[in-house]
This record gives C-alpha cells, structure tokens and sequence, in this order.
C-alpha cells in the first residue's frame, strides 16, 4: 500500500504548502481554457488550416499519451519528481512563447503549430506522471478526496468563466498575443511548484543489474492488471471514456444544432450548465462519499457521467424542452464525472505502492487515453451509417455499462480511505488479494 505519511485528515486550507500548489495548478489550469482556443483560431484565422488539419492539431496533443508507459517507468527511476514537474511547467511555458514570437516576425506556420501541440502534450504527460509520487509526499491519505476535491473544483471553474476570458483576450490581443497568457500561468506553476518543499527520498545508487526501461513499463502494466482494484477501475474508467468520445462533444454540438434546431446560444448556454455541474459535482463529492462511501459513489458517478446523454437523444417537443434536455443532461454529466474522478483517483492513490507510481500512472495513462481516439473513430463510423440519435443511444447505454466492471470487484465495498474508519480501503483490498487468483482471464 501506499508509504504515504501521516495518515490523519487535516485542513489543507491552513496547509501553506497544498495552497501553493493548489494556487500554481489554478493558474495554469484557466491558462489552458486559453490555448485551447488560441491554438485552433490561429491556425484557422492565419493559415486558413483545413478541418482535418485542425483535427489533427487535437490529435497530436493527446498522442505523447501513447508512450506514457514509457515515460511513466523512466519517471520511476528519477529521485526528484518535483524537479521534472517544474520542467514540463518550463518546457510548455517556452513552446508557447515561440508562436507569439514567430507570429510577430511573420514566420508562424502549421509546422510550428503541429511541433508545439505534440511538445506541450508531451510535457504534459511527464507533468502527470510525475505527480502522483509529488501528490502522496505532500496530502495526508485520509485528506487525499479532499485535495482531489479541491483540485477538481479549480479545473470545474475554469471551464466556466476560462472560455469566456480567453475569447475576451483574444478579441483584445489576437490569439498568437494571448499564448503568452498561457506561457505565464505555466512559468507561475514553475514558480509555486518549486517553492513547495516536500521530502522526497534521495536518489538510490546506480545498479549495473537494473531492468531496462521495457521491462519496468511492463511491470507497471502487470501490477495494473494483476491488482483487484486498478483492474477494474482502468476496466472501467476506460470503458467510460471511450464511450463518452463516441458521442463526442462535436457529435453533440451537431445533434443540438442539425437535429434539436437549436442556437449557437442555446448550446453555449447549455455546456456552461454543464460546467456549474461539474464544479458542483468536484465540491460535494467529498460530502457524498463520506455519506454513502468512497466505493459506491464511484458506481454512482460511473453511470451518472455516460447515461444522460439519452436525455438529449430522446430530446423532442418544443424548444424550451429541446433546451432544457440538453442543459439538463450536460449538469449531470458534469456532476457524475466529477464524483466519478474525484472519489477514484483518491483510491488509485491509495492502493498503489511508492515505488510504481509512475510505473502505473503511465501504463493506466497510456489505456484510459489511448481509447479515447479510437472512441471517437467508432463514433463517426456509427454517426455516418446509423444516425446521430442512435448513436447518442449506443455512448449511454455502453458507458453507462461500465458499472459491470466495478461490482465484482473490491471496489463497491471501500467505505473509507482511512484506516479504522468504517470499511476502509486496506481491509476491502487485502480480503480480495487473499482470494484473488492471478491465473484467471485478466478484463483488460
């Protein structure tokens, strides 16, 4: 289990060293709502870029995720994780920079924009799988859904008010100006995250006889796959992801608009619902799962995350309702997918060892993202041959199916993170390890 020390729940509103990180993740998160839109707009405004080409500016963010497996057992052997987390902060901060520089000097091109999309995602996969052993030395594990919690919530919030003030930007400086907004949340994050001082074990003395990097990546998979808990948490976590990009957010947008005849407007208002449900879902699911368990609200919100988008394929009637359908089902999306991250990152950070953080993070990084591009194929492919509506219906039946991954597991019955507080964790894990036969059929 974890190494984590201590274990008893604190206020992380007086701990000054969570506040500072939590403050460095706030900026560069709004900073990230900012690029976000930037990016596309130059590309679409200065070179008059394709669709496709567009596309694939998405795609080439979220490919260095293919090789966080890799990178995640390299992490591993690295002693100071606070140290490549300040890096990926300054390697994205200086990416950025060179676009407003290049667009200044008349030289920005679609090559440069492909180059910085892969570069900062690439960053950003060894910021994340760094973070893990970072997060564990600096939250208490009984305060790990309260950190989780708040994190979430700061993320929940830029996307509400994060589009708004990057388009305001935008509209004030042009796109290529404002990416040095964002290259200045990430040198901030640089800053607080440097300046949080946690105890991070020194670095161990080099082994001739060490496994190669291969060997330690598929170690990373094993544990996840042999592990009662992370098993069915990727199983499902995976399923729901990829389901939910069968839909798609640009599926949705072009069912509300073509089929549902809704605005741009009314769309635009109906995603910032969505938004507020999310912020809400982040504050509250430290409520709910002390109310009903830490395990059963990650059933709750592994079903109330995929299901509501049936609200909007079964949307008919007048406007209002067509409206409201789509508001209403983007709130409890954003509600459940919340309580769902919140509650199970919290227990993925309880139930993996120190020594495989990063191991795991990048081998669990490498499924759950790695799905989702193909969810997306499959949704086009249904989208053009069987319509949007049934299409809709297929993301939330099958997402909402991912629960059946979770109910024979350990996980309905974790209660709490904290040991002696009800049925917690350690007891649940231990119980099923002690029945778990590792030469069954492995669900992943």
């Amino acid at each position: 289990m974890s190494g984590s020390e201590p274990v008893a729940a604190i206020s992380l509103w007086r701990d000054r060293r969570f506040r500072r990180f939590w403050a460095g993740q706030s900026v560069s998160q709004f900073g990230d709502r900012i690029t976000e839109l930037a990016l596309p707009l130059i590309a679409v405004s200065a070179l008059n870029a394709s669709a496709n080409q567009v596309a694939w500016l998405t795609a080439l963010i979220w490919t260095p995720n293919l090789l966080a497996i890799i990178l995640g057992a390299w992490v591993d052997q690295r002693a100071r994780k606070r140290r490549l987390m300040v890096l990926a902060d300054l390697v994205r901060a200086v990416v950025l920079l060179s676009v407003p520089v290049a667009y200044l000097l008349g030289a920005v091109t679609l090559g440069q924009l492909y180059a910085v999309a892969l570069l900062t995602g690439a960053a950003g996969v060894l910021f994340n799988t760094a973070y893990p052993p970072f997060f564990v030395r600096l939250v208490p594990r009984a305060s790990y859904v309260d950190a989780n919690s708040k994190l979430s919530a700061t993320r929940s919030a830029s996307y509400v008010v994060g589009p708004a003030v990057g388009g305001a930007l935008i509209q004030v400086l042009t796109a290529p100006v404002t990416l040095v907004v964002d290259a200045l949340t990430f040198l901030a994050s640089a800053v607080l995250v440097g300046r949080v001082p946690v105890d991070e074990p020194p670095a161990a003395p080099g082994d001739p006889a060490a496994p190669p990097l291969w060997r330690r990546a598929r170690e990373g998979l094993t544990f996840v796959v042999r592990h009662p808990v992370l098993r069915a948490a990727l199983s499902c976590a995976a399923t729901v992801n990829f389901f939910s990009f069968v839909a798609g957010s640009g599926l949705l947008v072009l069912f509300a608009n073509r089929t549902l005849e809704l605005s741009a407007g009314a769309i635009g208002v109906a995603f910032g619902v969505g938004a507020t449900g999310s912020l809400l879902g982040a504050v509250l699911a430290p409520k709910i799962s002390r109310r009903i368990g830490v395990g059963r609200s990650i059933c709750v919100g592994a079903v109330l995350f995929p299901a509501p988008t049936a609200l909007v394929a079964a949307a008919d009637g007048p406007l209002w309702l067509r409206a409201g359908a789509l508001a209403a089902a983007e709130f409890l999306s954003g509600f459940g997918v919340m309580l769902f991250d919140v509650n199970l990152n919290s227990l993925q950070t309880a139930v993996i060892p120190d020594g495989m953080r990063s191991r795991v993070a990048g081998a669990y990084g490498t499924i759950n993202y790695g799905v989702r591009p193909l969810g997306a194929v499959v949704g086009g492919l249904l989208a053009t041959f069987v319509g949007l509506r049934p299409t809709l219906l297929v993301a939330a039946v099958g997402g909402a199916l991912s629960l059946l991954w979770l109910l024979p597991s350990p996980i309905p019955g974790i209660r709490s993170l904290a040991p002696g507080d009800g049925v917690d964790v350690v007891d649940v894990v231990d119980a099923a390890d002690d029945t778990d036969d590792d030469s069954r059929p492995v669900p992943c």
